[in-house]
């Protein structure tokens, strides 16, 4: 919540939002987590309940010798056991209840009767129609004499529910914050290069200089300027009738070039004086020996 504060004069209302919900939906997650885990499912009691029915259908078919096969888990909520022989359909709701209540498996199922070639779905039920009238749909038909799973899919609960929320709102939180520290940096970054902008169009008398454009605008004309010249003028905007010693001139213009020519500076200084030519209210004006100055106010 400290990090909610600090940010939401910055963020838009749409991002406050989300993220208000985001943090709503988070704070629950331990406590959903906790529910989540007394309602897990014990593995090896569903493989008994399923292997204890399955002998239930095979007995009451008069078959007491033939092997059970293995139980399968198909998903994360569903188990299955094969039966090659044929079953009574009708017995099975009671039998797999009877079971499920014997290891004390209480969660809401459904079961699905597939066929083993191609997994197309024979009959199958909800437990709340068992429990309910202790009947079934389809009761009483006859299944085909192929293979056939017992697929035994178990129901989400309302804490897997609330825990699925808990988790999207933490992604919710996290996406929340991202793009508002994104809006945010951009807002900041858009600012400073604003305040740059601003900072880099220098006056001179009556022109102005784009020092990002390294252009000149002098009488109403719009003048391209090199990489130095734009910083030598530079220098004389940001130091209007102050006199600049040669050397302070060389350090600041030329110092990157390693080696400093004297000769450099009145080159630059005569082209400058023809660009500026337009204005009267400016000029640069040479102190013998010493250096230049940018003189305004002139008119």
């Amino acid at each position: 919540m400290l990090i909610f504060g600090m940010f939401s004069c910055q963020l838009s209302k749409t991002i406050q939002i989300f993220y208000f919900f985001g943090m709503l939906l988070f704070i629950g997650f331990p406590a959903f987590a906790a529910s989540e885990k007394n309602e897990d499912l014990d593995p090896e009691k569903i493989n008994l309940a399923l292997r204890r029915t399955a002998d239930g259908l095979l007995r009451i078919a008069g078959d007491s010798s033939s092997r059970i096969p293995a139980v399968e888990q198909a998903g994360p909520l569903v188990w299955r056991i094969r039966l090659e022989q044929t079953f009574r359909y009708e017995l099975l709701p009671m039998l797999l209840q009877n079971a499920l209540d014997l290891y004390d498996i209480q969660r809401a199922y459904q079961v699905a009767i597939k066929r083993c070639e191609d997994g197309g779905i024979d009959l199958g039920y909800h437990q709340f129609d068992f429990l309910q009238n202790k009947n079934v749909p389809c009761s009483g038909r006859e299944l085909s004499t192929t293979c056939h799973y017992i697929e035994i899919s178990f129901l989400k609960t309302a804490g897997e529910s609330r825990l699925w929320l808990a988790k999207s709102g933490f992604l919710l939180l996290i996406l929340a914050s991202i793009v508002g520290f994104w809006l945010f940096y951009k807002r900041k970054l858009s600012g400073i290069t604003n305040q740059n902008l601003e900072t880099e169009c220098l006056s001179l008398g009556n022109s102005q200089l784009d020092v990002n454009g390294q252009q000149l605008i002098c009488g109403g004309i719009r003048q391209s300027l090199t990489f130095r010249e734009t910083k030598l003028l530079r220098l004389f905007a940001i130091s209007p009738n102050q006199l600049l010693e040669r050397d302070f001139i060389l350090s600041q213009v030329w110092a990157d070039e390693g080696v400093l020519v004297g000769r450099s500076i009145d080159v630059f200084v005569s082209r400058l004086r023809k660009k500026i030519a337009a204005d009267p209210s400016i000029g640069i004006v040479a102190i013998h020996g010493i250096g230049y100055r940018l003189e305004t106010g002139k008119l």
